[in-house]
């Protein structure tokens, strides 16, 4: 059974909430590309208006999670394996920079920040709390892009964000990732900005390895999902 939105702050608006449970619910895989979703139904289904609904339809396509079909409405993207290739291709170019810049800018309470996510990845994986371990994960990398301290940066990555942590959702091997971020975490703690493009460089370039250029990103996840 799909779990309904939490929102027990009231100071967080109820479209937060349900952009994140439609958004986990995507990563899960419970909506595979292609799936319809109406904002009519999702409104009765979570016992909302449609306007809390619709602003959260709105968040995710500008994520590129979801897509508007005309008459077909709102549906799951779809990733071919070009649109993984050219992700990747702006992605790599892009993080590189925010942890060259995260490297040069970070304070202590930015690096608290980072170590913190990456002790409560190791947490949710040491109780098997897949889930919630990727999430600590795609924190991380997110954190990272706010401390570089740039809106341009920011700006352009925002839109790519959704459909990278969907990737990210069907890496297989968890421990060897949060690794990895603790290795790129080293380099950004150090201070050098070469040692942590070249840190960032080779850890986008190892997960891109794991997306094949003849397998679809959609029948990926399908495949990920099953095994």
């Amino acid at each position: 059974m799909l779990a309904a939105p939490e929102n027990p702050n009231t100071d967080r608006p109820l479209r937060e909430a349900v952009r994140d449970t439609l958004r986990t619910r995507i990563f899960e895989g419970h909506y595979a590309p292609g799936t319809r979703l109406v904002e009519r139904d999702l409104a009765a289904e979570f016992n909302v208006s449609r306007l809390p609904v619709r602003e959260a339809l709105r968040m995710l396509r500008q994520e590129g999670l979801i897509r508007d079909r005309a008459s077909r409405g709102m549906e799951v993207s779809g990733l071919s394996a070009k649109d993984v290739e050219d992700l990747f291709d702006v992605r790599q170019s892009l993080e590189v920079l925010a942890c060259r810049l995260a490297a040069a800018r970070a304070t202590e309470a930015d690096l608290e920040q980072l170590q913190g996510l990456l002790d409560e990845a190791d947490r949710c994986l040491a109780k098997g709390a897949i889930m919630d371990a990727h999430r600590a994960n795609s924190e991380f990398h997110d954190a990272i892009t706010r401390i570089a301290n740039n809106d341009f940066l920011r700006s352009a990555l925002e839109p790519l964000q959704g459909r990278m942590h969907w990737l990210f959702r069907h890496v297989s091997d968890l421990p060897e990732l949060i690794q990895e971020h603790r290795e790129l975490y080293g380099a950004i703690a150090s201070g050098d900005p070469e040692r942590a493009a070249v840190q960032s460089a080779s850890h986008i370039g190892k997960y891109r390895e794991q997306f094949p250029e003849d397998s679809p990103a959609a029948e990926l996840t399908l495949q990920r999902k099953r095994t």
